[in-house]
Protein backbone atom coordinates (compact mmCIF):
# COMPACT_ATOMS: atom_id res chain seq x y z
CA UNK A 1 0.00 0.00 0.00
CA UNK A 2 1.35 3.53 -0.97
CA UNK A 3 1.87 5.96 1.82
CA UNK A 4 0.35 9.22 1.21
CA UNK A 5 0.46 10.70 4.85
CA UNK A 6 0.55 14.60 4.54
CA UNK A 7 0.25 14.59 0.74
CA UNK A 8 -2.99 15.99 -0.92
CA UNK A 9 -4.94 15.08 -3.94
CA UNK A 10 -7.26 16.59 -5.81
CA UNK A 11 -9.27 14.96 -7.69
CA UNK A 12 -12.24 16.10 -10.16
CA UNK A 13 -14.78 14.19 -10.91
CA UNK A 14 -14.95 12.72 -7.69
CA UNK A 15 -18.97 12.38 -6.85
CA UNK A 16 -18.74 8.60 -9.06
CA UNK A 17 -16.89 6.19 -11.05
CA UNK A 18 -13.40 6.27 -11.46
CA UNK A 19 -12.94 9.69 -9.65
CA UNK A 20 -14.84 8.65 -6.26
CA UNK A 21 -13.05 5.15 -6.44
CA UNK A 22 -9.36 6.75 -6.66
CA UNK A 23 -10.53 9.34 -4.02
CA UNK A 24 -11.58 6.54 -1.12
CA UNK A 25 -8.48 4.24 -2.08
CA UNK A 26 -6.05 7.48 -1.66
CA UNK A 27 -8.14 8.23 1.24
CA UNK A 28 -6.99 4.41 2.56
CA UNK A 29 -3.60 5.47 2.27
CA UNK A 30 -3.56 8.27 4.19
CA UNK A 31 -3.90 11.01 1.63
CA UNK A 32 -6.15 14.41 2.80
CA UNK A 33 -8.52 14.99 -0.51
CA UNK A 34 -9.90 17.83 -1.77
CA UNK A 35 -12.54 16.33 -3.66
CA UNK A 36 -14.58 18.32 -6.78
CA UNK A 37 -17.90 18.00 -8.75
CA UNK A 38 -21.08 19.48 -9.22
CA UNK A 39 -23.50 17.29 -6.77
CA UNK A 40 -22.64 18.21 -3.29
CA UNK A 41 -25.02 15.53 -2.05
CA UNK A 42 -23.07 12.73 -3.70
CA UNK A 43 -19.41 14.81 -2.61
CA UNK A 44 -20.61 15.20 0.98
CA UNK A 45 -20.79 10.85 0.70
CA UNK A 46 -17.62 10.66 -0.83
CA UNK A 47 -16.46 13.09 1.88
CA UNK A 48 -17.70 11.34 4.50
CA UNK A 49 -16.67 7.33 3.09
CA UNK A 50 -13.01 9.11 2.69
CA UNK A 51 -13.15 10.33 6.55
CA UNK A 52 -14.86 6.52 7.45
CA UNK A 53 -11.88 4.80 5.73
CA UNK A 54 -9.01 7.34 5.83
CA UNK A 55 -6.17 8.46 8.43
CA UNK A 56 -7.46 10.69 11.73
CA UNK A 57 -4.74 13.42 10.98
CA UNK A 58 -6.23 13.82 7.21
CA UNK A 59 -8.43 16.58 6.37
CA UNK A 60 -11.09 15.87 3.39
CA UNK A 61 -12.68 18.33 2.03
CA UNK A 62 -15.20 19.35 -1.32
CA UNK A 63 -15.50 21.98 -3.98
CA UNK A 64 -18.80 22.12 -6.26
CA UNK A 65 -17.34 23.27 -9.80
CA UNK A 66 -18.74 22.83 -12.94
CA UNK A 67 -16.22 21.39 -14.87
CA UNK A 68 -17.61 23.43 -18.20
CA UNK A 69 -17.28 26.86 -16.80
CA UNK A 70 -13.84 28.43 -16.74
CA UNK A 71 -14.41 30.75 -14.00
CA UNK A 72 -15.59 28.15 -11.78
CA UNK A 73 -12.73 26.17 -12.35
CA UNK A 74 -10.68 29.70 -11.35
CA UNK A 75 -12.53 30.33 -8.54
CA UNK A 76 -12.36 26.44 -7.05
CA UNK A 77 -8.44 25.68 -7.58
CA UNK A 78 -7.89 29.31 -5.65
CA UNK A 79 -10.07 27.79 -2.50
CA UNK A 80 -8.05 24.60 -3.15
CA UNK A 81 -4.74 26.36 -2.74
CA UNK A 82 -6.37 28.24 0.24
CA UNK A 83 -6.72 24.61 1.78
CA UNK A 84 -3.14 23.53 1.52
CA UNK A 85 -0.93 25.62 -1.13
CA UNK A 86 1.11 22.50 -1.41
CA UNK A 87 -0.95 20.11 -3.68
CA UNK A 88 1.00 16.57 -4.67
CA UNK A 89 -1.38 14.94 -7.05
CA UNK A 90 -3.72 16.11 -9.75
CA UNK A 91 -6.10 13.32 -10.54
CA UNK A 92 -8.37 15.01 -14.32
CA UNK A 93 -10.94 12.05 -13.48
CA UNK A 94 -14.24 14.63 -14.77
CA UNK A 95 -16.12 13.75 -18.20
CA UNK A 96 -18.70 12.05 -19.78
CA UNK A 97 -19.50 10.46 -22.88
CA UNK A 98 -22.30 9.96 -25.78
CA UNK A 99 -22.91 6.98 -27.72
CA UNK A 100 -25.18 8.27 -30.80
CA UNK A 101 -23.89 8.30 -34.63
CA UNK A 102 -22.12 11.89 -34.68
CA UNK A 103 -24.83 13.22 -37.77
CA UNK A 104 -27.46 12.44 -35.10
CA UNK A 105 -25.59 14.21 -32.07
CA UNK A 106 -26.39 17.60 -30.85
CA UNK A 107 -23.82 20.17 -31.41
CA UNK A 108 -24.31 21.91 -28.02
CA UNK A 109 -23.58 18.00 -26.46
CA UNK A 110 -20.42 17.88 -28.40
CA UNK A 111 -19.69 21.16 -27.14
CA UNK A 112 -20.07 20.20 -23.78
CA UNK A 113 -18.22 17.40 -23.84
CA UNK A 114 -15.07 19.32 -25.58
CA UNK A 115 -15.79 22.17 -22.67
CA UNK A 116 -15.51 19.40 -19.97
CA UNK A 117 -13.23 16.79 -21.12
CA UNK A 118 -10.66 18.61 -22.35
CA UNK A 119 -10.48 22.39 -22.37
CA UNK A 120 -12.00 22.05 -18.37
CA UNK A 121 -9.22 19.40 -17.51
CA UNK A 122 -6.52 21.80 -19.72
CA UNK A 123 -7.69 24.75 -17.15
CA UNK A 124 -7.64 22.56 -13.92
CA UNK A 125 -4.22 21.16 -14.86
CA UNK A 126 -2.12 24.24 -16.04
CA UNK A 127 -3.12 26.28 -12.62
CA UNK A 128 -3.00 23.21 -10.78
CA UNK A 129 0.86 22.67 -12.17
CA UNK A 130 1.72 26.22 -12.04
CA UNK A 131 2.00 25.64 -8.22
CA UNK A 132 3.82 22.14 -8.44
CA UNK A 133 5.96 23.70 -10.68
CA UNK A 134 6.88 26.35 -7.64
CA UNK A 135 7.49 23.41 -5.63
CA UNK A 136 9.21 21.58 -7.34
CA UNK A 137 7.58 18.53 -7.51
CA UNK A 138 4.03 16.83 -8.29
CA UNK A 139 1.94 14.64 -10.36
CA UNK A 140 -0.66 14.66 -13.05
CA UNK A 141 -2.89 12.56 -14.20
CA UNK A 142 -4.74 12.32 -16.89
CA UNK A 143 -8.33 9.99 -17.69
CA UNK A 144 -8.28 9.90 -21.73
CA UNK A 145 -9.36 6.33 -22.84
CA UNK A 146 -8.98 3.29 -24.81
CA UNK A 147 -11.22 5.32 -27.19
CA UNK A 148 -8.98 7.61 -27.69
CA UNK A 149 -6.75 5.00 -29.32
CA UNK A 150 -9.44 2.61 -31.44
CA UNK A 151 -11.88 4.69 -32.31
CA UNK A 152 -15.34 2.22 -32.79
CA UNK A 153 -18.61 3.95 -34.34
CA UNK A 154 -21.14 5.74 -32.64
CA UNK A 155 -17.80 7.55 -30.30
CA UNK A 156 -16.43 9.65 -33.46
CA UNK A 157 -16.89 12.96 -31.07
CA UNK A 158 -16.31 11.58 -27.51
CA UNK A 159 -12.95 9.55 -29.07
CA UNK A 160 -12.10 12.92 -29.94
CA UNK A 161 -12.18 14.47 -26.81
CA UNK A 162 -9.92 10.96 -25.21
CA UNK A 163 -8.11 11.52 -28.38
CA UNK A 164 -7.53 15.72 -27.61
CA UNK A 165 -6.36 14.74 -23.81
CA UNK A 166 -3.62 11.78 -24.73
CA UNK A 167 -1.90 14.35 -26.88
CA UNK A 168 -2.19 16.91 -24.59
CA UNK A 169 -0.69 14.68 -21.45
CA UNK A 170 1.93 13.92 -24.27
CA UNK A 171 2.95 16.78 -24.84
CA UNK A 172 2.89 18.30 -21.19
CA UNK A 173 4.62 15.57 -19.62
CA UNK A 174 7.64 16.26 -21.61
CA UNK A 175 7.03 19.91 -20.87
CA UNK A 176 6.98 19.39 -17.08
CA UNK A 177 9.45 16.97 -16.88
CA UNK A 178 12.46 19.63 -16.21
CA UNK A 179 10.59 20.99 -13.41
CA UNK A 180 9.96 17.19 -11.71
CA UNK A 181 6.77 16.97 -12.00
CA UNK A 182 5.20 13.86 -13.91
CA UNK A 183 2.15 13.06 -16.15
CA UNK A 184 0.47 10.05 -16.43
CA UNK A 185 -2.52 9.06 -19.02
CA UNK A 186 -4.75 6.63 -17.62
CA UNK A 187 -6.85 4.87 -20.87
CA UNK A 188 -9.16 2.38 -19.48
CA UNK A 189 -11.58 0.41 -21.80
CA UNK A 190 -15.05 -0.46 -20.34
CA UNK A 191 -15.53 0.08 -17.28
CA UNK A 192 -18.12 -1.02 -14.35
CA UNK A 193 -19.67 2.55 -13.51
CA UNK A 194 -22.06 4.61 -13.80
CA UNK A 195 -20.30 6.40 -17.05
CA UNK A 196 -22.96 4.52 -19.03
CA UNK A 197 -26.04 5.50 -17.75
CA UNK A 198 -25.61 8.76 -19.85
CA UNK A 199 -23.05 7.60 -22.05
CA UNK A 200 -25.48 4.36 -23.89
CA UNK A 201 -28.75 5.23 -25.19
CA UNK A 202 -30.00 1.44 -25.32
CA UNK A 203 -28.86 0.61 -21.94
CA UNK A 204 -27.83 -2.96 -23.31
CA UNK A 205 -23.42 -1.40 -23.85
CA UNK A 206 -22.36 -2.38 -20.25
CA UNK A 207 -24.18 -5.95 -20.54
CA UNK A 208 -22.89 -6.77 -23.67
CA UNK A 209 -19.29 -6.15 -22.69
CA UNK A 210 -19.76 -7.43 -19.40
CA UNK A 211 -16.74 -10.05 -19.68
CA UNK A 212 -14.41 -7.65 -20.62
CA UNK A 213 -15.65 -4.61 -18.28
CA UNK A 214 -12.83 -2.91 -15.72
CA UNK A 215 -13.55 -3.39 -11.88
CA UNK A 216 -13.16 0.43 -11.08
CA UNK A 217 -11.82 -0.55 -7.46
CA UNK A 218 -9.25 -2.42 -8.54
CA UNK A 219 -8.21 0.26 -11.64
CA UNK A 220 -8.49 2.81 -8.85
CA UNK A 221 -5.86 0.74 -6.76
CA UNK A 222 -3.29 0.53 -9.74
CA UNK A 223 -4.14 4.32 -10.23
CA UNK A 224 -3.31 5.32 -6.53
CA UNK A 225 -0.43 2.68 -6.09
CA UNK A 226 1.28 4.87 -9.02
CA UNK A 227 1.53 8.25 -7.42
CA UNK A 228 4.64 9.79 -7.63
CA UNK A 229 5.84 7.41 -10.43
CA UNK A 230 7.13 7.97 -13.35
CA UNK A 231 4.91 6.54 -15.33
CA UNK A 232 3.90 7.32 -19.10
CA UNK A 233 0.56 5.55 -19.55
CA UNK A 234 -2.04 2.86 -17.37
CA UNK A 235 -3.52 1.55 -20.52
CA UNK A 236 -6.28 -1.68 -19.30
CA UNK A 237 -7.23 -3.98 -20.52
CA UNK A 238 -3.91 -4.93 -21.36
CA UNK A 239 -5.26 -6.87 -24.39
CA UNK A 240 -6.51 -3.76 -25.71
CA UNK A 241 -2.94 -1.81 -25.14
CA UNK A 242 -1.66 -4.36 -27.89
CA UNK A 243 -4.80 -4.17 -29.93
CA UNK A 244 -4.28 -0.09 -30.19
CA UNK A 245 -0.72 -0.75 -31.43
CA UNK A 246 -1.76 -3.18 -34.03
CA UNK A 247 -4.21 -0.82 -35.08
CA UNK A 248 -2.18 1.76 -36.18
CA UNK A 249 0.55 -0.62 -37.75
CA UNK A 250 -2.25 -2.30 -40.02
CA UNK A 251 -5.18 0.55 -40.01
CA UNK A 252 -7.14 -1.23 -42.45
CA UNK A 253 -7.78 -4.55 -40.72
CA UNK A 254 -7.99 -2.34 -37.35
CA UNK A 255 -11.25 -0.69 -39.33
CA UNK A 256 -12.23 -3.68 -39.38
CA UNK A 257 -12.46 -5.21 -36.31
CA UNK A 258 -13.37 -1.52 -35.03
CA UNK A 259 -16.29 -1.61 -37.10
CA UNK A 260 -17.51 -5.24 -35.93
CA UNK A 261 -16.01 -6.79 -32.94
CA UNK A 262 -15.99 -3.66 -31.36
CA UNK A 263 -19.57 -2.30 -32.45
CA UNK A 264 -21.72 -3.14 -29.89
CA UNK A 265 -22.86 -0.12 -28.80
Amino acid sequence: MTNLLNQTVIVTGASSGIGKDVAINAAKCGANLILVARNEEKLLQVKNECIRVGAESARHEYLIIDMSDPDQIAEGVKKAHEINDDIDVLVNAAGFGDFSNYLETDFDKIEKMFRVNVLGLMLMTRLVAEKMIDNGRGHIFNVGSMAGKITTPKSAAYAATKAAVIAFSDGLRLELKPFGVYVTTINPGPVKTNFFTVADHSGNYLDSVKNLALDPDKLAWEIVNTFGKNKREINRPRYMELAAILYKLAPTLGDYFASTLGNRK
